[in-house]
């Protein structure tokens, strides 16, 4: 008797599944290096601001002078990036990185040892020049040590966490430290983890740099460094005097003349800092334009909040850190969340998502009020705000960073970079100046209340176009950020 061959004689076989990839110890050794440095540097941009009165007291700062603390640390670190992202291609990512994390160990003894307003701004700008060496060396040395895909995506989800919980930790630790110990402690936790970084980093962290050593382009690297100096100078001058006057407008009107000669000298260039072609990656475009939006709404946000914390319920600053536990708490959950989401849906509906889930939280914000039970509204809404800010944030780097050689990987990180500290500069004297457009000389909890309103309306609507806009940009790419 004959069988028929199409029958099945046996339960077809099926191809196991495929397991996702795992990372290697010394995978996993680099990442906590570099993202410990990563976080260390976040930290650093926050944890003076709730010290602030006392370092003034204790070095004798006048009042209007007190910003420079934080303004010195932002112009080196913003204006310096993208000079930096490529002096590491040049002299090595590593080599960099190291010699960064020296000079940040160093600059933190400084100020922490500091008898006089000079000698302490010295020491943020050496900060500042430090963070403009070591973020874009360690972003380029997390992404060339894991290739695209589940593991990079992780990888950046985890930097983006830690990145955006720094921000909010330094606020708590700074609080805690001046109350418990003294602001000097402030600029001294940097120390013990700058020295363990450095020890460690030597024998764990594999060096990258291109192939062919590029030269160095001079007159763009002093375009853009100028302009953006200019510009988050001008930025500053503009929340603390406002935005007509003559110091503000020269300064962001020079600063933009400049970064337009910068385009221009690029497309001339031999050896361009940014050559014009990656600028015209719609990736790089939208992916650098949805994390500027990102961090400015989000970091501009734990300003406004603060101003009603402290303002209109009367919180202390230590109250106020810890109110924004619950921030970072969404914040490591959204970059925990976000490399899976960028895995499963692509880039392109996870910056789309979490800029819908960031307004929405946002929006929530308006209806504040002068009664501390509006806490509770705020600690919700900060958290799922957090989170759908990382999704965004995670969604930036991978699709800024993606379909790049290695050999570019310090420039795209470079530009990331430039556009994460940038984003963190500019938002607080954007939101600031709605602020005291909407309160006057009104100093009183319900204007402040007005004024912070009015604020978190326009922080809610920019995230929703900036994560549309990226989204209907990006779909026309034809790449895996529409994919999803």
């Amino acid at each position: 008797m004959s069988t028929n061959s199409t029958a099945p004689s046996a339960a077809p076989h099926r191809a196991p599944a495929p397991t996702a990839p795992r990372m290697t110890g010394r995978q996993k050794l680099v990442l906590v290096l570099l993202l410990g440095a990563q976080f260390m540097i976040a930290v650093d941009f926050s944890i003076l601001n709730v010290a602030l009165p006392a370092v003034g007291e204790g070095l004798g700062f006048s009042l209007a002078h007190l910003q420079w603390i934080a303004t010195s640390f932002a112009l080196a670190a913003a204006g310096f990036t993208l000079l930096f992202g490529r002096v590491a291609d040049l002299v090595g990512r590593k080599r960099l990185f190291i010699g960064g994390m020296v000079v940040l160990g160093l600059s933190s003894v400084l100020g922490g040892l500091a008898t006089s307003p000079e000698v302490l701004l010295t020491a943020r700008v050496l900060q500042g020049l430090a963070t403009a060496a070591v973020t874009p060396a360690g972003l380029a040395l997390l992404t060339t040590a894991f290739r695209e895909g589940p593991l990079r995506e992780r990888a950046l989800g985890l930097n983006g966490a830690l990145m955006s919980a720094g921000f909010t930790a330094g606020a708590i630790l700074g609080g805690l430290l001046t109350d418990l110990l003294s602001w000097r402690w402030a600029f001294f936790v940097n120390v013990p983890v700058a020295a363990l970084v450095v020890a460690l980093a030597p024998s764990a962290i594999t060096d990258s740099r291109p192939a062919g050593r590029p030269k160095l382009d001079l007159p763009g690297a002093a375009a853009v460094t100028g302009g953006l100096l200019l510009l988050v100078f001008g930025l500053t001058q503009a929340g603390e005097s406002g935005w007509s006057t003559p110091t503000t407008l020269t300064a962001l009107l020079a600063g933009a003349a400049l970064l337009v000669g910068f385009w221009f000298i690029e497309k001339r260039a031999a050896a361009p800092l940014v050559p014009v072609r990656i600028l015209r990656r719609r990736s790089v475009i939208w992916g650098n334009a949805t994390g500027l939006i990102a961090f400015v709404t989000e970091t501009s946000l734990v300003f406004l909040l603060t101003l009603y914390l402290q303002e209109v319920l009367g919180y202390s600053p230590l109250a106020t850190g810890l109110a924004f536990g619950v921030l970072g708490i969404g914040t490591v959950t959204g970059g925990v969340l976000g490399g899976r989401a960028v895995g499963r849906f692509g880039n392109r509906r996870t910056i789309v998502l979490g800029g819908v889930v960031q307004a929405a939280a946002t929006l929530s914000l308006v209806v504040l009020g002068t009664s501390g039970g509006w806490i509770w509204l705020l600690l919700a809404a900060t958290f799922v705000g957090g989170v759908g800010n990382m999704l965004m944030i995670v969604g930036f780097m991978v699709t800024a960073t993606s379909g790049l050689p290695d050999e570019e990987q310090g420039l795209a990180t470079g530009l990331a970079t430039m556009t994460q500290q940038v984003g963190i500069t500019m938002g607080i004297p954007v939101m600031s100046a709605i602020v005291t457009a909407r309160t006057g000389t009104d100093t009183g909890p319900g204007a402040v209340l007005s004024g912070v309103s009015a604020a978190v309306l326009v922080n809610s609507a920019l995230v929703l176009a900036g994560a549309l806009l990226a989204g209907a940009f990006l779909a026309r790419s034809g790449s895996r950020t529409s994919a999803g």
